[in-house]
C-alpha cells in the first residue's frame, strides 16, 4: 500500500478528473487518490467510479450531499486519511492549475524534513500563468496582508498545494478550523506554524485552469479577510505548546 494520498475535491469537473487521475497514477512516485466529490451534476462522480474498476487498489472516491466548502472538503479528507494510515497526505486542485509532476518536489521536501510543503507561487518571484493583472495582484497581496497579520514567514500564505506529514494533521484539531473557503487554506498554515511545524516552500508554477469553470469569488476572498481577524484574535486564547516544545527539543539535539 502506498503511503502517499493526494486528497482532490471536485465539483463539476468532468473535463478534467480523469486526465488528472491517469496523470498522477504515471508518476515515478506511487500515490494513492482520494476524490472528495461534492455531488457533481456533471457526472464527474460517475467518470471516477468508472476509473475504480482500472485502478480499484489506488483510487478512492469520498461522495457528498452537496458543495459544502473547500475546508470541509479537506477535513472530510483529512480524517479518511489518518483512518486509513497515510504518512504523507497531499491536496490540489483538479483543473491542472497545480501541476502533478510537482507532487514529486512536494514528498521530496517532506522526506528531507518538512512538516509541511507548500507549492508556492511567490518563493521566487511571481511565478503565474494566464491570470489576469488584477487577480495576481489580488493574490499575492492577500498574502502580504496575511504575513503582516499573522507574524508568518510563508510567501504563499493562501497556497492550495501542500504535502503533510501525518504528525502535522494528528495534531491539528479540526474541529478548531473555522474557515471553509479559501481562508481554509491560511488557518491550516497559521495553525501548523503555531504549533512550531517546519514549514518549507517549494517554488512552483501555477497555470490557470483551461477547462471548466473556476470557483473563485469575491465572498472567497471576503471570508479570508475579515476571517484572518478573527483568526489572530482567536489564538490569543489558545495554547500552542506541545509540538513547539518537541520541535525545539528536536533543534537543540541535533545542534549538540
Amino acid at each position: 500500500m502506498s503511503k502517499n494520498l493526494v486528497i482532490i475535491p471536485t465539483y463539476n469537473e468532468k473535463e478534467n478528473v480523469e486526465k488528472m487521475i491517469r496523470k498522477v497514477f504515471s508518476l515515478k512516485t506511487p500515490f494513492h487518490l482520494l476524490i472528495v466529490e461534492d455531488n457533481s451534476p456533471d457526472g464527474t462522480a460517475a467518470i471516477v467510479k468508472k476509473l475504480q474498476t482500472e485502478f480499484p487498489e489506488q483510487l478512492h472516491i469520498l461522495e457528498r450531499k452537496g458543495k459544502l466548502g473547500l475546508g470541509t472538503a479537506y477535513i472530510a479528507g483529512f480524517n479518511w486519511a489518518l483512518e486509513h494510515d497515510y504518512g504523507y497526505i497531499f491536496e490540489m486542485d483538479c483543473d491542472f492549475s497545480h501541476s502533478p509532476d510537482d507532487l514529486e518536489r512536494l514528498y521530496k521536501a517532506a522526506i528531507d524534513g518538512a512538516d509541511v510543503a507548500i507549492g508556492s507561487r511567490y518563493i521566487s518571484g511571481i511565478n503565474v500563468i494566464n491570470w489576469p493583472l488584477g487577480r495576481v495582484l489580488m493574490s499575492y497581496f492577500a498574502s502580504m496582508y496575511v504575513r503582516i497579520v499573522t507574524g508568518m514567514k510563508i510567501m504563499d500564505t493562501t497556497a492550495g498545494f501542500k504535502c503533510y506529514r501525518r504528525k502535522v494533521l494528528e495534531t491539528i484539531d479540526f474541529e478548531k478550523i473555522r474557515l471553509i473557503g479559501y481562508g481554509f487554506q491560511i488557518e491550516m498554515k497559521f495553525t501548523a506554524w503555531k504549533f512550531g511545524f517546519n514549514i518549507v516552500e517549494v517554488p512552483i508554477v501555477f497555470t490557470d485552469r483551461k477547462e471548466g469553470t473556476s470557483k473563485m469569488s469575491g465572498g472567497i476572498f471576503n471570508e479570508a479577510l475579515w476571517g484572518v481577524m478573527k483568526m489572530k484574535i482567536r489564538s490569543w486564547f489558545r495554547e500552542y505548546k506541545q509540538q513547539a516544545e518537541e520541535t525545539e527539543r528536536r533543534e537543540k539535539g541535533s545542534r549538540q
